[in-house]
């Protein structure tokens, strides 16, 4: 079980400590309700440097993220980010990852934990071309600093305007007394705020400034089951439940970042599915009675035929209603339709909706 650089940090203030990915990580530290609200209506920091960071650069390194990539990288300038995903060869996705263009020919895969082995072989796999490949990701940290009062709470600690930082744009800057740090108006909360990127020797540093930056706005720190919690009021996919190696991006509702534009890994097949239509697709629900959906439940229609499988589900705590995410069959997909989730043996009425079920 590997650390991450602030593992000590998080046992010292109590944290709730589980094995994820590989990694010892921080679950929760007062419950997740509380953390939950605190990035909804404060701000909230996240330590999320499990993550993976790959540094992809030279004359060829565009031309191996267009071929592994489903977006359309060359739409990014330095200075912006992309959301998009490695397709695999039978019609699924590999991992779902954020792109960062540092400079002309330098670029930054961020990928899922429990992937970074298998990412890294991926794109190996396909780098013909030699693009130049280093796997940063046993020497950088990342703090996800969360929720409306983040610009205001974190301005202080960087000569960079935060304001002027667009979403899915990012800075290289000074912050909490380090330079070069990765400023990053990104996240997986739709509460607004940034991702800092740091080396494993600076995070301490960083962490201690941006507690203290924010004292006095209500900052916590915050843990896993939360940012699952605030993913999942937004429809936000997670990797391993709601998408994996067996799903297609568009099944997923990820047409908008898979790009036929240009030929990557499957792009044939995947077009000839996007013409043809799928036959079932994500969909988000809201529960019309108590119970609370699981991964994996199955999901049924009203004469009790089995139309698909739940996979996430919880209590949303911003909507004091239980949600989920599941894939069905494209008659079942229509907001407004009702469907039943069966939890313990018994059908429990649903309705489709369209996500986000949280609108901020």
């Amino acid at each position: 079980m590997k650390n991450v650089a602030l593992s000590h940090i998080h046992e010292q203030l109590g944290a709730k400590m589980v094995p994820f990915a590989g990694y010892n990580m921080p679950v929760s530290y007062e419950g997740v309700n509380t953390e939950h609200q605190t990035v909804r209506n404060a701000v909230g920091v996240f330590d999320v440097s499990h993550m993976g960071e790959f540094l992809v650069s030279g004359p060829e390194a565009l031309n191996l993220i267009q071929k592994v990539c489903s977006n359309d990288a060359s739409k990014v300038s330095v200075g912006q980010a992309q959301y998009t995903c490695l397709t695999n060869e039978t019609g699924g996705i590999v991992d779902d990852l954020i792109i960062y263009r540092i400079e002309d020919q330098k670029w930054l895969l961020v990928v899922n934990a429990s992937n970074i082995d298998k990412d890294w072989a991926w794109i190996s796999k396909y780098n013909t071309m030699g693009a130049e490949m280093r796997n940063l990701s046993d020497d950088y940290s990342l703090l996800a600093i969360q929720g409306p009062k983040a610009i205001e709470a974190m301005q202080s600690l960087t000569s960079e305007d935060l304001n002027a930082i667009k979403f899915y744009h990012f800075k290289v800057a000074d912050f909490a007394g380090i330079e070069h740090v990765i400023i990053s108006a990104t996240g997986y909360t739709g509460s607004g705020g940034f991702e800092i990127y740091c080396k494993n020797s600076e995070v301490e540093q960083v962490w201690n400034k941006v507690m203290d930056a924010g004292k006095d706005f209500g900052i916590k720190p915050i843990g896993l089951a939360a940012r699952d919690t605030l993913r999942l009021e937004m429809g936000f996919c997670l990797y391993g439940n709601d998408i994996s190696d067996t799903t297609s991006p568009l099944e997923a509702g990820l047409g908008w970042i898979t790009k036929f534009t240009k030929d990557f890994v499957n792009s044939e097949n995947l077009k000839k599915q996007k013409e043809e239509g799928v036959k079932r697709k994500l969909i988000g629900f809201e529960l019309n009675e108590r119970g609370i959906p699981r991964h994996d439940y199955e999901i049924a229609d009203k004469d009790g035929n089995t139309i698909g499988i739940v996979t996430s589900g919880t209590m949303a705590p911003s909507l004091n209603k239980a949600i989920g995410l599941g894939y069905v069959t494209v008659e079942n997909s229509t907001p407004g339709t009702e469907i039943f989730i069966q939890i313990r043996n018994k059908p429990v009425a649903a309705t489709v909706v369209k996500t986000p079920f949280y609108k901020g």
